[in-house]
């Protein structure tokens, strides 16, 4: 890679070698994956915009986009009629958050619902359940035994069970919770099965775009969540990134390849596989993938060395963490331009890494 790189384009084989055959062709891609990640999404905000409002726009093939959390709310602009817009007003509400010392999770969900309002627009839901190419795949956990209480200390001491058992094996995690995962279309994408957990899929109405989205992010103890959506078993539901903080590509059973745009290089299937090292992915699961994040060197040169993350809204003021945000979002150009480049250059492998 060199020296400089803003933006690390990481390909597996299969992908790798369609890349050179066909080029960067918008219809190699037919699923998209999105992230948990909290304020991580910032630092994508910009290629986001080209890729979302150029070079996906350009497909003619059905896209399917899988995202948990903030993955989900990022594909909730995809789906809409003008997705630069719908990134904008996002961006714009995501950064004026502000919240008292300690915000109650009443408090944090007052905000996020404004946010989730000024992403979807006066549309944007029926845009997301009606729209003619993309399939939206909003992924939820839906809590099981002590994992449905809405606070106190069963949710506490659910929370702690589920910590302990997935360190395990993370097949015990499916004991607290279930995935529940809401979508656009008759049907949902069948090439990326999702293994375990008791999956339900459940078709998205108008009415549910706004709680299974609202759910998909809402951590426990944070954020209230969202309880009985309709049409959905009843129950309480929290962030899908809980069972699927990044996903797990190397199921996929698709003809094409995967675009995932991503906040770092390395993938973790589950919130609580963030402090087990062994449960990472290895580069040979990768071989559809076309994952694109943020560099070594170009996180590096960001303010304080880092991305954006939630220990911003404890350490610093909202002032401060709104200019420390909007200068991270600046540097974060350098990202779409670089694949803008790659995209209409010559050699459509040119600073690719391949990983497998």
């Amino acid at each position: 890679m060199a020296v400089n790189r803003a933006l690390q384009v990481l390909a597996g084989r299969r992908a790798a070698e369609r890349l050179a055959e066909r080029g960067w062709d918008p219809d190699l891609f037919p699923l998209l994956l999105g992230a948990s990640g909290g304020p991580k999404w910032l630092v994508l905000g910009q290629l986001d915009r080209y890729l979302f409002g150029e070079f996906l726009a350009r497909g003619r093939r059905p896209l399917s986009a899988f995202g948990s959390s903030i993955g989900a709310w990022r594909h909730a602009c995809l789906a809409q009629d003008d997705p630069v817009a719908a990134l904008q007003r996002f961006e714009d509400d995501y950064l004026d958050q502000d919240y008292t010392r300690r915000p109650s999770p009443a408090e944090v969900s007052a905000v996020s619902a404004r946010i989730l309002r000024a992403l979807l627009g006066d549309r944007g839901a029926e845009a997301i359940v009606g729209h003619p190419r993309i399939r939206s795949h909003i992924v939820t956990a839906r809590g099981r035994g002590p994992a449905a209480s809405p606070a106190g200390p069963l949710l506490g001491g659910a929370m702690a069970a589920a910590a302990i058992g997935n360190s395990l094996h993370r097949r015990l995690l499916h004991r607290g919770f279930q995935r529940v995962v809401f979508h656009s279309g008759e049907n949902p994408d069948e090439s990326l099965p999702l293994p375990g957990f008791a999956t339900q899929f459940t078709p998205l109405r108008d009415e549910t775009v706004a709680p299974a989205l609202h759910a998909s992010g809402a951590i426990p103890f944070v954020l209230t969540g969202e309880r009985d959506i309709p049409g959905a078993p009843p129950g309480q539901y929290w962030d899908g990134g809980i069972i699927d903080y990044h996903f797990e590509p190397g199921h996929y059973r698709g003809d094409g390849l995967i675009l995932y745009p991503h906040f770092r290089p390395d993938l973790t299937p589950g919130w609580f596989d963030k402090l087990l090292p062994w449960r990472r992915l290895r580069a040979e699961q990768l071989d559809h993938l076309v994952l694109l994040c943020p560099s070594a060197e170009f996180v590096a040169r960001l303010p304080g060395g880092k991305i954006p993350d939630r220990s911003d809204f404890q350490r610093l003021s909202n002032a401060d963490r709104r200019h420390y945000w909007r200068r991270c979002i600046a540097e974060s150009e350098r990202l779409a331009e670089e694949f803008a480049r790659l995209v209409e250059g010559p050699d459509p492998l040119a600073g690719v890494v391949r990983v497998s």
